[in-house]
């Protein structure tokens, strides 16, 4: 291993990522490594990794190179492993431009949450096609303090709950997860989005990630909040035959998301590489060792 590792920062609606790059997959990112690239008062700081790799490289990409060259292998602030991230990918399509791997137009991200397409605009969006959502039967309920809220199961390849409030301050404070019932719905923990209305398709929200806390921004959070938004509204576009396009705000920023008859699913939002520089190399050695 090299003595140094160069990095990236970078933010998709203020959702803040560490962006390492190493197309050989030549690292050993462990889990305790990547929370420490993640801390905020002794690392570089973000809600995660994203560890960006040659499809063809990675045992995890291998069967997606063919369609896809590049993996976005994305783990959690924490250090644990995640199937997708919507900013995530957003922000890794913007590397991707400020390398010169990729130019204006389309181009496909592997995840573990399978192939994206992704459009970068002439504007500066960025386009993703983040797929269909599946809405799990069963009935979820979300809770803080002694107040409960009916909550969607959505899943966007990742899993989330969705529950709509009067105020986003009865999210409490996210620092840690909101418990939500049934535990068997989530297996392997839960995304949690609480939502209020601004106006016709136009809808607020706060999110804990799981693996991170509040962030300030969730793109496949976005994305299940408006598909719980429709079915809620009565426009799930599989019925109406019309794509719904819902403006969700954030606290870090604003995202359009379009959710199309065949259940294809869109957002558009902004991607800002924010600085890039080389980890110390006594630094590194501890938080790898």
């Amino acid at each position: 291993m090299s003595t140094s590792i160069a990095f990236l920062k970078g933010h998709g609606t203020e959702n803040d990522f560490v962006i390492v790059p190493d197309p050989e997959n030549a690292l050993d990112l462990s889990p305790a490594a990547v929370a420490a690239l993640c801390d905020r008062r002794a690392g570089i700081g973000g809600d995660g990794v994203l560890h960006v790799v040659r499809s063809a490289a990675h045992p995890e990409a291998r069967g997606m190179a063919a369609e896809a060259e590049w993996f976005m292998d994305y783990r959690n602030g924490d250090g644990s492993v995640a199937e997708m991230c919507g900013n995530g990918v957003r922000v890794f399509a913007r590397y991707l431009q400020h390398a010169g791997h990729v130019g204006e137009g389309d181009l496909a991200i592997a995840t573990r949450g399978g192939v994206k397409t992704v459009h970068l605009a002439k504007d500066g969006d960025i386009t993703v096609g983040m797929g269909r959502a599946r809405l799990p039967e069963g009935e979820v309920t979300v809770s803080v303090g002694e107040h409960s809220w009916p909550a969607r199961n959505v899943n966007m390849g990742n899993p989330h709950a969705v529950a709509f409030v009067a105020d986003l301050a009865d999210a409490g404070n996210l620092f840690t997860a909101p418990p939500v019932g049934p535990a068997a719905a989530y297996p392997d923990g839960v995304n949690v989005e609480f939502v209020v209305d601004r106006g016709p398709r136009h809808v607020a929200m706060r999110v804990h990630e799981r693996g991170s806390g509040e962030t300030r921004s969730c793109g496949t959070g976005a994305c299940a909040v408006a598909v719980a938004a429709a079915r809620r509204d009565g426009v799930d576009p599989a019925v109406t035959g019309t794509p719904a396009s819902y403006t969700v705000d954030l606290p870090g920023g604003r995202l359009i998301i379009t959710e199309r008859p065949d259940g294809e699913i869109e957002m558009t939002g902004p991607a800002v590489i924010v600085a890039e520089g080389e980890l110390d190399a006594d630094w590194l050695a501890h938080a790898l060792g």
